[in-house]
């Protein structure tokens, strides 16, 4: 039986990047673990000097239940460096290299008006972007 995953990124406004990877991935926000209605209470059951707050950490899932979870949290230190892990988001659809094309930029243009930036475009193949607070990931088309 295959483990499953979950990714975890560290950053420094969760609510900012856990709005652009909903946007991305279509995920939504995790539901809390039983017993807790809501993650306030979750957090609250960890007593005051453990407890954070909400600002400090996003959970998103797949609604499909297929895709890692993502855990979001906030910490102190700054990005210093090129990620050494990124997630590459495939395009679906078949059809000639110019149409593949087409939709991976399309998705580019998606994702760059939900704060994401194009880094480099590797002509007719895949582009490198980067999410709001710079981790780096990729956008191609789907293996066939």
């Amino acid at each position: 039986m295959a483990i499953r995953i979950d990714l975890t990124f560290d950053c420094a406004d969760a609510r900012v990047l856990a709005a652009f990877w909903k946007t991305a991935l279509g995920y939504v926000d995790e539901p809390p673990l039983a017993p807790f209605a809501t993650r306030e209470e979750w957090l609250a059951s960890f007593g005051p000097e453990e407890a954070g707050d909400e600002e400090d950490g996003a959970w998103l899932c797949d609604p499909d239940g297929v895709g890692p979870r993502l855990s979001i949290l906030r910490v102190p230190e700054p990005k210093t460096a090129k990620n050494r892990l990124h997630i590459d988001i495939r395009v679906p659809g078949h059809g000639t290299a110019g149409e593949r094309w087409a939709r991976i930029r399309a998705e580019g243009a998606r994702l760059t008006a939900a704060g994401g930036s194009v880094l480099v475009e590797v002509d007719g193949h895949h582009l490198v972007m980067a999410d709001p607070e710079g981790n780096g990931f990729c956008v191609a088309a789907r293996a066939a």
